[in-house]
């Protein structure tokens, strides 16, 4: 290794050119490609003059629309990283057979796997479940904005800060490769001497900053925003999955926060707190990153089955069934999502009483999930039933998820957790709950809102085309892996002696190639439905005859959201105004008082983003820098008073008129 002298460590702290990963050719052909996507988007945007309106209307937007689009837009770019990892690990096990070693070195495939995991759950899936909450939750009460517009550009802008540091690890340093969630001792300092696991602690401290902050955001515009008349009992389901889920991010990501910073300090300073020397102990990592992990993926589903309570209703033509049930199924959920996270670990020696009662707990959960199904399927019956793109997700999941539900009881049975802990079975089922579930649903969610977003559908035939490739895809990739499993066969090795175990690799990354297929197709679906936006236009605001408050308003929503704020009677709002014979209201119109742009957000979380970068390379003057502008501008932001405006009433009137002549068009 290169002698770098004392002049050079000062300044670039660990760095050196060493840390370039030009000797690994996928990851040079894989920077050149990114680095020539970049220099054309750059070019386009520049060519399209298009840098101030990006800046002005999205970049320092406090619109919770755009907020929640740009999540969205987080989440699938994401989606396509993280898919990749998948499919090079997919790859490297159907041909890592019979002495042949792959293409992929252990130490890289051991970062795949890491990235994969980290990437899928805290920028795919956390970011597009944010971002409808973020779009639908505040139209679906009535109300104007969230609680702390400036808060929620902050907190999105924070989760693009630690996606941004995941990111970098790729073509700097390296990533983490400790696997998802980084147990000691493999992760301190003495197993993992290099930059990967700090790369992950502070990607995912910055990133959790931003969602703790959406989560208190999201909490008091629910409980403090609702419009008059609606009270807990008459808020449409997806909000109540909207406010459990944010309770429990509220509650548990201080402790993932936490968790990671005793981690750091083991990592930076030589405490002891995970190490099994000097009174540490590692187990107690294993409980607090639990306690947090398993309320995690109750935080991905809810919303999901919030989403998926909306398309049955509306699909069905009718009121969901057992709404009271329903919400206090969501209750439950909440609660003993908190009694559950020791199943994660029934082979660390907890001893048979604790096993008892944490596979007991985990059973019982399974029954207010189990009443959903119930719940959905008898709306369903005798519904007038249209199978459009949403409902066909719906069905879906049902028929999916109901095969992961009953492998998660077989798991909670403490005596087969020992027998197929850290098999694959537990990477099909795992799989099985976020896809058929959770991947499921927000395709659901995005193809049922995309037109309130946007003002227009999205094209059904190409929306068909990825559902059959994900479904088939996901059936194909993942249940061989239940058969390997249940044949003892390990997770996260990268080569196999026992070539009668090729043929099911193989056969899982076909499906990973279906499920790619899947992803190509959303994405030309979306490409067709901008070029047919004219013929897939939604000039009522409601194209599929909805029944909460967010199809009341034009497509996509005015700036304000509702011109006057509704006032509620009854359950599904949309529906029962419709039934009344509800008239838009066409004069009176006031001034409306809405939050102003800023560009504090995207600063501060810019300036916490380089803080990490200099803590992960001990880059020392950096770090202090950077930490300095971030406490100075979040100073120099108290004193700025012109935070809001008014919207004139003449300019209310026009967006109103310009409704009313396409509604008369229509």
């Amino acid at each position: 290794m290169t002698s770098y002298p004392e002049w050079w460590k000062l300044v670039f702290g660990r760095f050196t050119l060493e840390a370039l990963p030009l000797h690994e050719p996928i990851l040079v052909v894989t920077f050149i490609a990114v680095a020539l996507g970049g220099l054309a988007l750059v070019a386009l945007v520049t060519w399209l003059k298009a840098w101030g309106y990006l800046w002005n209307e999205w970049i320092t937007s406090v619109d919770h629309k755009k907020i929640g689009i740009m999540y969205m837009i987080l989440g699938i770019i994401m989606l396509l990283r993280g898919f990749a990892d998948a499919l090079m690990m997919r790859g490297q096990q159907a041909i890592a057979f019979g002495g042949s070693d792959g293409y992929l070195p252990p130490h890289h495939y051991d970062q795949i796997f890491t990235a994969h995991g980290v990437i899928m759950i805290f920028f795919v899936a956390m970011p597009l479940v944010t971002g409808l909450m973020n779009f639908v939750m505040p139209l679906q009460i009535g109300a104007r904005d969230v609680a702390f517009p400036f808060l929620n550009n902050f907190s999105f802008w924070m989760t693009v800060g630690g996606a941004v540091l995941v990111m970098a690890s790729l073509f700097i340093g390296e990533f983490a490769r400790t696997g998802w969630l980084a147990y000691p001792p493999l992760s301190g300092a003495a197993y993992s001497p290099g930059v990967g696991v700090d790369y992950y602690l502070w990607g995912l401290q910055i990133a959790g900053v931003g969602t703790t902050l959406s989560g208190v955001n999201l909490i008091a515009t629910i409980v403090k925003m609702r419009a008059p008349g609606m009270d807990l009992m008459r808020m449409p389901v997806f909000t109540w999955t909207a406010l459990c889920t944010n309770v429990l991010i509220v509650a548990t990501f201080p402790i993932l926060a936490a968790t990671l910073a005793l981690l750091t300090l083991d990592r930076y300073v030589g405490t002891n707190f995970f190490t099994s020397d000097l009174g540490g102990n590692p187990m107690m990592y294993v409980n607090l990153i639990w306690i947090w992990g398993h309320p995690e993926v109750y935080i991905l589903i809810l919303p999901v089955f919030g989403i998926y309570s909306e398309v049955a209703a509306t699909f069905c033509g009718k009121r969901l069934f057992g709404y009271g049930s329903m919400v206090y199924a969501t209750v439950v959920i909440t609660i003993l999502s908190y009694l559950v996270w020791l199943h994660h670990f029934f082979t660390m020696g907890s001893g048979a009483s604790v096993n008892s009662f944490f596979g007991i707990t985990t059973m019982i959960i399974s029954i207010p999930t189990g009443a959903k199904i119930f719940n959905w399927l008898f709306t369903m019956y005798r519904g007038r039933i249209r199978f459009e793109l949403p409902m066909m997700w719906l069905v879906a999941f049902m028929l999916t998820f109901v095969i992961g539900g009953m492998t998660g009881v077989m798991l909670a049975v403490p005596p087969a957790d020992f027998v197929l802990h850290n098999s694959l079975f537990l990477v099909a089922h795992f799989h099985n709950v976020i896809i058929g579930g959770v991947v499921f649903g927000l395709f659901a969610g995005i193809a049922y809102w995309f037109p309130k977003a946007f003002g227009f559908k999205l094209d059904p035939f190409w929306g068909k085309l990825s559902f059959w490739f994900w479904v088939v895809g996901f059936y194909v990739a993942f249940m061989p892996l239940y058969v390997l499993g249940l044949m003892g066969v390990t997770r996260r090795l990268s080569r196999f002696d026992d070539p009668s175990l090729q043929i099911w690799f193989v056969v899982a990354a076909i499906g990973a190639v279906l499920i790619l297929l899947g992803i190509l197709c959303f994405l030309v679906q979306i490409a067709v439905s901008i070029m047919r936006r004219e013929e897939l236009r939604d000039t009522t605001g409601d194209p599929w005859d909805g029944r909460t408050l967010e199809w009341s308003t034009s497509s996509p929503p005015p700036a304000y959201n509702f011109a006057f704020t509704p006032i509620i009677h009854d359950l599904d709002a949309w529906a029962d105004m419709k039934k009344r014979g509800y008239r838009r209201p066409l004069t009176g119109f006031r001034p409306i008082h809405m939050p102003r742009n800023t560009s504090a957000g995207v600063i501060l979380a810019g300036l916490a983003t380089i803080c990490g970068f200099a803590l992960i390379w001990y880059v020392w003057w950096l770090a202090a820098l950077s930490f300095a502008g971030l406490l100075a501008t979040a100073i120099a932001h108290t004193f700025n008073y012109d935070r809001d405006f008014h919207i004139p009433a003449d300019e209310v009137l026009r967006e109103e008129d310009s409704r009313s002549n396409l509604l008369t068009g229509a």
